[in-house]
């Protein structure tokens, strides 16, 4: 069963939904599961799949969009790193609130960018019990700098400056293709396209300042204050979008209880689809059922 939601982080009105097992008896409570999206995703993007299947494992579910991002208030379109982990603990103050949810057995999930977004979150606040990263980021400068050659590494951080002087003298900063930023691979492209050709929350276009935001925010600066609360990141050996370093590398820096799960052959996109999904969910079932 989804029920519609709507809550408040930093005075906006943001837009969610709440995933409750069938057949879940009046009064029972259960450990629950927020589920966080990525760079430009949405909450109707892949994410209600996440929640079929923790539904079907005897999880609360909930999901949302950040402010800014499909039926939630804000400016458009931003990335706002620490504003996204300012909503995130928006969303666990208000899926602990639900009488079907155990506010003390709150797990997060986050995906792509949004592995990033749950690594910081999980640092800074004690109420995420158990955190699951996939094809998580984390750190944004060597990320950016990866997929790209060097002279296109250069010139991007030209335009971020050019762009970073117009939005301290205007105030605005310049919209550019979403391709732009997030550089996609072969791979990726088509996957990406496919899956947000019939999603209207999907945006084409995305400000330059996600550049700053995204060199400004490195979770494996402090992803070993989630010790002694477990962690378990997923990556694949094939993921040219987020190279699989980025997940090794929080690893290195996260504390213990902590896994790497690397998946064999699969590309970044390909982790929201089967095989690989259920492979993914496999792997963060297990996780959340030693822990949450």
């Amino acid at each position: 069963m989804k029920r519609a939601v709507e809550f408040y982080s930093e005075g906006f009105k943001l837009a969610g939904d709440i995933y409750v097992p069938d057949g879940l008896p009046s009064g029972e409570q259960r450990a629950a599961v927020l589920l966080c999206h990525g760079y430009t995703g949405v909450k109707d993007l892949y994410l209600p799949d996440n929640a079929k299947t923790l539904n079907d494992a005897g999880y609360v579910v909930m999901t949302f969009d950040y402010k800014g991002w499909g039926e939630s208030e804000g400016t458009r379109s931003r990335l706002a790193p620490y504003s996204r982990v300012a909503d995130v603990q928006a969303a666990m103050t208000y899926l602990g609130m639900q009488p079907e949810a155990d506010a003390g057995r709150i797990g997060l999930y986050g995906t792509s960018y949004g592995g990033a977004t749950v690594s910081w979150t999980g640092a800074v606040d004690q109420r995420a019990k158990c955190i699951v990263s996939v094809v998580g980021i984390g750190n944004g400068a060597r990320w950016m700098s990866r997929v790209r050659r060097v002279d296109e590494w250069f010139d991007l951080q030209e335009l971020s400056k050019e762009d970073r002087e117009k939005r301290a003298s205007t105030g605005e900063s310049e919209y550019v293709d979403r391709s732009e930023i997030l550089l996609p691979d072969r791979q990726s492209a088509e996957l990406a396209a496919a899956a947000r050709r019939n999603n209207p929350a999907a945006v084409g276009t995305i400000p330059l300042e996600y550049v700053d935001d995204t060199i400004g925010f490195n979770p494996e600066w402090i992803v070993d204050k989630i010790s002694p609360r477990p962690i378990l990141f997923i990556t694949s050996d094939n993921d040219r979008l987020v190279l699989p370093e980025e997940s090794e590398q929080l690893y290195a820096h996260a504390g213990e209880p902590k896994k790497l799960v690397v998946l064999k052959g699969y590309g970044h996109y390909e982790v929201y689809s089967e095989p690989a999904f259920s492979e993914v969910m496999a792997a963060t079932l297990e996780w959340y059922g030693e822990y949450l």
